[in-house]
């Protein structure tokens, strides 16, 4: 069995048998392939390496310059990779189990002010184009009320938003749901988004008989809802029109300021915790 071919059972088995999140999978696939590759400049195969092989290759992504975030990310997936070999006998042991990892780095996740927060839902409101501003104040409304992850908004079912919910059902990493409660402008903001996207879906269904889409947020796009990176760019684009500077506003970044702004309100930890869908609490006090 090629190399190839024994990374897509890989993949195959974690998203049966895991559950996995499509973008773990993207992520396990890219790096056992880059690994693959560099092995195949070392005349060697995912079944014929040694605990040195992949050692050698961790030193030469550190001589690259990756960062130490990225080669743990990379070693991660290898170790995933040669456990499943060994649990399918593809091999007798499994290299990878005695590799430590590089200690990643703990730095403190970049937040934002309650002002700059009320200045980026006011650019929401006001900037861009006339017929994308009850969208985007939906979407900065829901992420600043709710603190879930940029996956979980816009891969939202339009069937979760109707009847004027006080919370929503989230999907989140593994398959897990939690519920999340929703602040009164967020309310208001879905309820106005609502009336305009069903208003659209009814005269694009009467004009080509195309069926309403079944996400919250839609596109023309493969994947059939905004995508993570369109929303990434719009991000931007806010903070550039309320003066909060690009490179502090992530959707990251608003998720942590929902966290640490409910903390300073005298929220409690695992509440917060619980809303965010940690597994851990110690993710959430950082």
């Amino acid at each position: 069995m090629k190399d190839a071919r024994r990374i897509a059972t890989f993949l195959d088995a974690q998203a049966a048998e895991l559950d996995a999140a499509r973008n773990t999978l993207l992520a396990y696939a890219r790096d056992l392939r880059a690994f693959s590759a560099w092995l195949t400049t070392q005349k060697r195969d995912l079944m014929g390496v040694s605990q040195g092989d992949i050692e050698s290759y961790l030193v030469g992504l550190d001589a690259e310059g990756l960062s130490r975030a990225t080669r743990a990310r990379r070693l991660s997936a290898i170790r995933q990779f040669y456990r499943f070999a060994f649990e399918e006998r593809w091999r007798e042991d499994n290299p990878a189990i005695r590799i430590k990892g590089p200690a990643r780095e703990k730095r403190l996740p970049k937040t934002l002010s309650e002002e700059e927060v009320d200045r980026l839902l006011e650019a929401s409101r006001t900037s861009g184009r006339k017929s994308d501003r009850v969208r985007n104040t939906c979407l900065m409304e829901l992420l600043y009320a709710t603190g879930m992850r940029v996956s979980e908004l816009v891969t939202l079912p339009v069937s979760a938003a109707r009847g004027d919910p006080r919370m929503l059902l989230v999907k989140g990493k593994g398959g897990k749901e939690r519920m999340v409660p929703l602040s009164k402008p967020a309310r208001e903001a879905l309820a106005t988004w609502l009336s305009q996207r069903d208003a659209a879906a009814e005269t694009e269904k009467q004009k080509s008989g195309t069926q309403p889409s079944a996400f919250l947020f839609p596109s023309r796009g493969k994947s059939g809802h905004l995508t993570r990176h369109r929303f990434y760019m719009l991000i931007k684009e806010l903070a550039a029109a309320a003066n909060v500077p690009p490179d502090k506003v992530t959707p990251h970044t608003l998720r942590h300021a929902f966290a640490t702004h409910l903390l300073a309100h005298g929220a409690d930890l695992r509440a917060i915790q619980t809303l965010l869908g940690h597994a851990d609490v110690a993710t959430t006090e950082i």
